[in-house]
């Protein structure tokens, strides 16, 4: 009897032990700088269990009290293993050392299956270290230029940065800089991104089953995480290139516990054109540059709390000069953007991140011709507030939720002027307000080995303030009357769910099955007349006349890799409608009005499918996208109601990008683009009418350009260094347009002789922008 009841009590306490859980946690980092990893792996051998980190490199992982084996992974690194007995609560940091150029080609025994377990869809993660092999226009390393070498990605045009996604316009981009909205993403036009490739650590674009956590737009969230600094040492790099030169500085201000990153980049455009142009010319003291300054600090308090800092300044500066008509204008513009976060580790299993951001992108025309000057302004302000919590309730099992509020100040247009003594202040009516909200609760659950579900919910609603004054028109726009709103008064109010859901099914270790649908309402538009992102564009509000956008995305996609994940392939397919789009009215033409007076609405949809083949590992690397698409729009206030492609439908869109590794010294990487031709309108026929040629235009966007193609090619060259030599250098010979195509930017038409004596010649006329381009880049490290 005695030895039966000390069975069952050994029994009882193995099957206590076993039903004890602990929570393994801590973060994720790189050994040499201290930097947080954001989204390794962190797997639980034999288990079928593992985890990411998170934005911050946080993870947490609860778990019955035995021993497990560790594998923790992440691209670009050697993959780390340990034994731990779980037997407490117990922090963990794993810090992972950054594969050398050799090693790097070196097959790794661990399966890198993320695009096939992971549930969310359409994602696309780029190291620097991809972004910096591509080549690109004058030997300017842009990571939004190789995110267009991606299935279901196109640019605006010509060697442009904008981003047109699965069919959405420009303004339907989410772009973040460390959780700061960035409103105008171009440098020169927007031939150059605002993105210092030597500041950034992460970017992660996600063009379909959008989280919960992000909101505000239709079509893609693209998340760019700066450099926190090197915790360990002091670091140093560069690089002098064609147009443009930079350089960042970063190291502890105390080691292991606070750390700085300073960048900077100029282009000195101005500086070589200056000596010549002569004093006599009439042009001399025009010019054209552009800067940006990145910054971050970060402060770790405890293994609990840490404190971060950032903030960027860019701007484009360009001046003309006419001393022959003493006409000036000067035409500056460009973003400012603060971040400041606090990181608390509440629990084991609680995560917090508490976040204030202020951001303001301005635009402005100056001129002046003898004593007349005029000035137009535009911009807009944003200060926001935001907490965002992560749980790890199990390894299967992971919840954020959290919320944001905003205070948004627009500027769409502000014009002012004097002559002489006279000052000119119309009443432009055109600064509006507005308060924008919404929280959200996300849950990724592990049902089973099979299927993994990512559900979510969104609320957000946005309210036009005052002051604000609604006009009452006659039929010649003449004001009639008017409402005014007071300081803060409600003027106007939206609001709406946004269900987010991705199912994925897994059929074998190697294949997967995804599905999701999104709802998104977007509630601020930019407006434009051109076919690519300007500065002159306009931001504006949902307000009383301007209802906010509203899409559903459909998705489906089959993943599987090949070759131990050497190979990684995607084909998907999708659908998206969208509610209250905005044009201007046909016959428009800038003026003092509203410009929400000059709107038109209708809707759009876009649907294709996307090819997408991966080399992961390798002396040759590199992926092969392509995509079939339709994109749509209807205005009953356009085209006489009928649809027509928008000016971002492409039919075919197809990218190779290859990398090879020829040994230390040599890498070798080259792309090639081809799409079809952009949509465009034209004139059909041309008729004289009082001794004036006047055009009758074709249907919206009747007419397509001629195809695009292009190749580029580059080579890096890495000198031999000592072992224990600090100073680091490359060279990046780069050749864009390697054949020279002359790539229609856009079409006008040209006339020659008279029309009264017969011999009026009408011809149309293209016009390119790059032939072949050689450039060179000496890149420095130390």
């Amino acid at each position: 009897m005695k030895q039966a009841l000390v069975t069952i009590l050994i029994l009882l306490q193995l099957i206590t032990a076993q039903g004890q859980k602990h929570t393994l946690s801590g973060y994720v980092k790189d050994t040499l700088s201290g930097e947080s990893l954001i989204g390794a792996t962190i797997a639980v051998n034999g288990h079928g269990q593992q985890i990411t980190s998170n934005q911050y490199g946080f993870y947490s992982l609860t778990l019955p009290a035995t021993t497990y084996n560790l594998y923790i992974t992440f691209a670009g690194y050697l993959p780390y293993q340990l034994t731990i007995n779980l037997k407490a609560d117990t922090v963990l940091n794993f810090e992972l050392m950054q594969r050398s150029m050799m090693e790097a080609v070196v097959v790794s025994s661990r399966r890198r299956d993320g695009n096939v377990q992971q549930a969310q869809m359409g994602k696309i993660d780029l190291s620097m270290t991809q972004v910096k092999a591509v080549p690109v226009l004058l030997g300017e390393v842009d990571l939004l230029k190789t995110l267009q070498l991606m299935p279901g990605v196109r640019n605006a045009g010509e060697g442009n940065t904008g981003l047109y996604v699965r069919g959405g316009g420009p303004d339907q981009n989410l772009i973040l800089l460390d959780d700061a909205i960035v409103y105008n993403t171009g440098h020169l036009f927007g031939f150059f991104s605002i993105f210092n490739a030597d500041a950034i650590k992460n970017i992660s674009l996600i063009k379909g089953g959008m989280p919960a956590q992000y909101g505000g737009r239709l079509s893609s969230v693209l998340d760019i995480a700066m450099k926190e600094g090197n915790m360990k040492k002091w670091e140093v790099e560069g690089g002098i290139g064609a147009i443009a030169s930079r350089i960042s500085v970063q190291g502890p201000i105390k080691k292991d516990k606070a750390s700085f990153i300073l960048s900077a980049r100029r282009t000195y455009i101005d500086v070589l054109v200056k000596p010549f142009i002569s004093k006599s010319n009439s042009f001399y003291g025009s010019g054209y540059y552009f800067y940006d300054v990145n910054m971050k600090m970060n402060y770790k308090f405890s293994e609990k709390d840490r404190l971060y800092l950032s903030g960027y300044v860019g701007r484009d500066v360009f001046d003309f000069r006419n001393s022959v008509r003493s006409f000036n204008a000067n035409i500056p513009w460009g973003n400012a953007t603060a971040t400041l976060r606090w990181n608390h580790v509440f629990s084991r299993k609680l995560f917090a991140n508490t976040t204030l951001v202020y951001n303001d992108y301005n635009f402005s025309f100056g001129a002046a011709q003898n004593d007349f000057s005029v000035k137009l302004s535009s911009g807009i302000r944003d200060v926001s507030g935001k907490v965002d919590v992560d749980y790890y309730p199990s390894p299967k099992h992971k919840m954020r939720f959290g919320g944001i509020y905003t205070y948004h100040r627009f500027t769409p247009n502000v014009l002012t002027g004097n002559q002489g003594t006279t000052v000119f202040e119309p009443n432009n009516e055109s600064r509006k307000y507005a308060l924008e909200s919404g929280v959200y609760v996300q849950d990724d659950w592990e049902l089973s080995r099979r299927i993994k579900v990512q559900a979510g919910l969104r609320y957000s609603n946005f309210t036009q303030i005052g002051p604000y004054k609604i006009f009452e028109r006659d039929p010649d726009g003449n004001k009639l009357d008017s409402i005014e709103y007071g300081s803060g008064k409600r003027v106007k109010a939206y609001g709406g769910w946004e269900p987010r859901l991705t199912v994925r099914y897994i059929i074998d270790d190697q294949t997967s099955l995804k599905a999701a649908v999104t709802r998104n309402n977007q509630y601020i538009h930019l407006v434009s007349n051109a076919g690519s992102t300007l500065p002159t564009d306009l931001w504006v509000p949902s307000t009383y006349r301007v209802k906010p956008q509203q899409s559903w995305l459909y998705a489906a996609g089959l993943f599987r890799n090949f070759n131990d994940n050497t190979f990684e392939t995607s084909l998907e397919v999708y659908y998206k409608s969208m509610d209250n789009q905005i044009e201007y009215r046909e016959g428009y033409t800038p003026s003092l009005k509203d410009p929400e007076e000059e709107f038109v609405f209708g809707k759009g949809w876009s649907y294709g499918t996307e090819l997408f083949i991966n080399k992961t590992r390798g002396r040759l690397t590199g992926w092969i996208g392509y995509t079939l698409s339709w994109t749509w729009r209807k205005f009953a206030g356009l085209n006489e109601g009928e649809r027509y492609p928008a000016k971002y439908d492409r039919r075919h869109d197809m990218s190779v990008v290859a990398m090879y590794e020829i040994n230390k010294k040599w890498r070798l990487s080259g792309v090639f683009v081809y799409g079809t031709g952009n949509a465009t309108t034209l004139p059909e026929r041309f008729y004289i009418v009082g001794g004036v040629l006047t055009q009758e235009y074709s249907k919206v966007n009747q007419y397509r350009l001629e195809a695009y193609h292009r190749a580029d090619i580059s080579a890096t060259l890495t000198p031999k260094h000592k072992p224990g030599q600090r100073f680091q250098q490359n060279w990046v010979f780069s050749i864009y347009n390697v054949y020279s195509r002359l790539n229609p930017y856009f079409i006008y038409f040209d006339q020659e002789g008279s029309p009264y004596d017969g011999s009026l010649k009408v011809e149309a006329r293209q016009v390119s922008l790059f032939p072949i381009i050689p450039a060179v880049t000496w890149n420095f490290r130390f």
